[in-house]
């Protein structure tokens, strides 16, 4: 943290500027932002957030070089969902951490959740840049620390981040021809990310359940009902959804089309938190060395089929775990029950009960996972206290490209999740950005 910013930063605040802040995200957005955004950016060093960048790209690269990791993710993928012409990598990436005390007391950042799935790119952009105007953060830095505040990651500036994210959106194509496809998406809390990236790149955002077949082509109704086919879906719709809300589209997903995926959605299921308890495990070597140690940055976890089986409990508490004694009476303070496939914090259990696990149908036990819970440490000074936070890097991998760490954002609260539905009715915490200096 830089403190010497935060503490001029809290001292200068007006409940103006916050005021301020919403109507000019409301005016750039085109409609209200309907979650909570946090009154502050935070402050963080480059080397923080570079070395938290670098975890997640030395996580994904481990999975994605993994074909039998892989092969067992893909079994994972529920019947139906099962989407023709898989690209060789997402397009997308997101790696949320939080900080944490190590065993040396030193602050340590550990992975909550890795997910190969789009986040609020546009958005994101422009809520910083809505800090930076209202409260004159360009003027705050060079007098602080005679440097600028930045927030665009791996040496990308305004315009090439908008260029690398078109370039992965888009592609090659006319932009008429990509859309950006979600479940009656004019109703969701996201709308003002899809509005703002639809208007930078200049592509249309559909209803997935719209979308209509047309031979091996898609399409989706322009202005007065003409059909436009599609090249290319920016995919926003989580296959969660789908399900729960027994969506049924047009078109056959696990059919090929005449259609390239910005964000393939079997990659929804291929890095998410089905990934993290092979994280945990050692790294077998191809060249005979012996294995690699686990991450450190990934906090211990396991299915729970296996820790019923027994093999897993094993696991935790060779990790150092703290367990209650085997009963059906027992208490897993020390652990969240999660459930793989769901976002936005989703059904996440805390102290669950072992009586709670022998519940979960045996057949259905693959799909939850246990995770070490981990006490994020209050780090951001505000006048309600100390706060914690979550980061989130957001990665671009477009077509025939690098694996870009793009921008970052932030989640400020003081509830027992980081979530900005978790903390309602309290200040100073929700959706936030990340700057840091740079000479």
């Amino acid at each position: 943290m830089i403190v010497n910013l935060r503490s001029h930063f809290n001292q200068d605040y007006t409940p103006a500027q916050y005021a301020e802040l919403l109507a000019l995200l409301h005016q750039r957005c085109g409609v209200p932002v309907k979650f909570r955004v946090a009154e502050t950016p935070i402050f963080l060093t480059r080397d923080l957030l570079d070395g938290i960048a670098q975890s997640g790209i030395r996580l994904s690269e481990r999975l994605t070089a993994d074909p039998a990791y892989l092969a067992a993710a893909r079994l994972a993928i529920p019947a139906g969902y099962r989407v023709a012409s898989e690209t060789s990598r997402p397009n997308f990436l997101t790696a949320d951490f939080a900080l944490i005390r190590d065993s040396d007391g030193q602050l340590s950042p550990r992975l909550v959740e890795l997910q190969a799935f789009p986040s609020v790119y546009a958005y994101q952009a422009i809520l910083n840049a809505a800090y930076r105007d209202i409260y004159s953060l360009d003027a705050k830095f060079n007098d602080r620390l005679q440097a600028r505040p930045e927030t665009f990651l791996s040496g990308l500036n305004e315009d090439s981040y908008w260029q690398l994210l078109g370039k992965t959106i888009v592609g090659s194509h006319d932009p008429e021809t990509v859309v950006l496809t979600e479940v009656d998406p004019f109703h969701q809390k996201t709308l003002p990310d899809f509005n703002l990236t639809a208007q930078k790149l200049g592509i249309a955002v559909v209803d997935i359940a719209s979308i209509e077949p047309e031979g091996s082509r898609l399409t989706y109704r322009g202005s007065g009902g003409r059909r436009i086919p599609i090249s290319r879906i920016y995919n926003r719709a989580i296959a969660d959804e789908l399900i729960a809300s027994n969506i049924q589209l047009q078109f056959d997903l696990e059919r090929s089309w005449n259609v390239e995926w910005a964000g393939h959605p079997n990659w929804y299921f291929l890095i998410s938190k089905f990934s993290i308890p092979f994280l945990c495990r050692p790294e077998a070597q191809s060249d005979g060395q012996p294995s690699l140690e686990p991450d450190p940055v990934v906090p211990p976890s396991v299915f729970v089929s296996d820790f019923l089986a027994g093999p897993g409990r094993i696991q935790l508490e060779s990790a150092g775990v703290p367990l209650p004694a085997l009963s059906t009476d027992a208490v897993y303070s020390s652990l969240l029950l999660k459930p793989l496939f769901s976002f936005a914090g989703k059904g996440i259990q805390f102290d669950p009960t072992h009586a709670q696990l022998l519940a979960i149908p045996p057949e259905n036990r693959g799909d939850y996972l246990l995770q070490q819970r981990m006490s994020f440490v209050p780090t951001i000074e505000t006048p309600f206290g100390a706060t914690q936070f979550e980061i989130r890097i957001l990665y671009l991998w477009p077509d025939g490209g690098e694996l870009f760490p793009a921008i970052s954002l932030a989640r400020l609260g003081r509830g027992r999740m980081m979530g900005v539905d978790h903390n309602r009715n309290l200040e100073w915490v929700g959706a936030s950005g990340a700057f840091f200096p740079v000479a």
